[in-house]
């Protein structure tokens, strides 16, 4: 299955993300802190990142920049408690596949991610 980093920070929301989808057979990494996902993301493969738009030092947007300097083809979902046009379209424009709307929704998070990496549910 796939190596998914989530980030956000809020370590009680990567860890639900962790464990929904390390359900589904996901190896997953959760991280509060932006220079510890990046750190693991400079020595790991990483297929999938779950960033939340809102974190301490940087935005996700940022986060999603930074790692894809780092794994160009790494995929993205951006979480956010804060949906906007605006967000949503950096988001993308940046290589965003998807985003989700916080609070998660299990079903919504395990579809998206399928989608997301082509895998057949």
């Amino acid at each position: 299955m796939a190596h998914i980093l989530v980030l956000d920070d809020i370590s009680d929301a990567g860890m639900l993300v962790k464990r929904i989808l390390e359900r589904k057979g996901h190896k997953v990494f959760s991280f509060t802190e932006e220079e510890d996902a990046l750190k693991h993301a400079a020595g790991n493969p990483v297929d999938l990142a779950i960033l939340d738009i809102k974190l301490k030092k940087m935005t996700g947007v940022e986060a999603l920049e930074e790692l894809k300097k780092i794994h160009p083809d790494m995929k993205a979902i951006m979480l956010t408690g804060y949906p906007t046009l605006e967000t949503a379209r950096e988001s993308l424009r940046l290589g965003a596949e998807e985003y989700c709307v916080k609070p998660i929704n299990k079903e919504e998070l395990e579809a998206k991610v399928a989608e997301v990496l082509g895998i057949e549910e």
